[in-house]
């Protein structure tokens, strides 16, 4: 499960430097905090951003966390034919691996199910919180490719609180780089226009991986590489 919960965290900081995540965060800001952007600075106290920032954040994990206990339930139900599951799971990564470096396109998987929030949602910290809900219940593929990856490591989890902390901890993977960028850069978000350019170059090596860990995944060499990591986790991790 180490290697499982490394995969999360990855995958989390994968979906956050998306092209529909990252390159947003000054609308996603100026959202939360209720104020506008102004010479490239949120007009906002920095308290404001962080609980705002942390609402966000609870919103969209406890969501995240549910569609892990589904996920995780589901594969129950098929526990008996888990070789089956991780086989068709295996290909289900590996089209989404292939979708992200552009080496295939499925037209359904840009179709945009993004919920679109008030221009007051989330002028509180509850109203943060259900931007953080909405946020989850209803967004774009760009991050739906790498979530229903993980959602698909869930379902073959061995229990059920497995699954689910395995989504708490891709929620951490996406929260902690979106809650560190909206305390350092949110009075410079010019500087998040550097780091642009480097996001067809991560979705594409994000894509290779994720169609190294299918192939694992399908052939049965991803318990394999999990037993042989296990003997390298510190004992206190155990």
């Amino acid at each position: 499960m180490e290697v499982t919960f490394s995969i999360a965290f990855f995958a989390g900081l994968v979906s956050f430097f998306s092209p529909c995540i990252f390159p947003l965060m000054p609308a996603y800001l100026s959202q939360l905090t209720g104020t506008t952007v102004t010479n490239g600075a949120i007009a906002a106290p920095r308290r404001i951003i962080l609980s705002r920032s942390f609402g966000f954040i609870a919103g969209f994990t406890l969501v995240f966390m549910l569609f892990g206990l589904a996920s995780t339930m589901l594969g129950q139900l098929f526990v008996s034919n888990q070789a089956l599951l991780e086989r068709l799971g295996g290909i289900v990564i590996i089209l989404f691996g292939l979708q992200m470096t552009g080496l295939i396109s499925i037209r359904a998987l840009f179709s945009d199910k993004r919920l679109e929030p008030s221009s007051n949602t989330a002028a509180s910290f509850s109203k943060s919180l259900l931007f953080g809900f909405l946020f989850a219940a209803g967004w774009t593929p760009c991050i739906g490719l790498v979530l229903a990856s993980i959602l698909t490591l869930a379902s073959t989890s061995a229990t059920i609180w497995s699954g689910v902390f395995l989504l708490f901890i891709y929620s951490v993977g996406l929260g902690i780089p979106f809650l560190l960028i909206a305390m350092l850069w949110a009075r410079s978000l010019h500087k998040m226009r550097r780091m642009n350019r480097y996001l067809p170059i991560i979705q594409k090596v994000s894509g290779v991986i994720m169609i190294i860990l299918g192939i694992l995944l399908f052939t049965g060499y991803f318990s394999t590489l999990a037993a042989m990591m296990a003997q390298y986790t510190p004992s206190w991790m155990k």
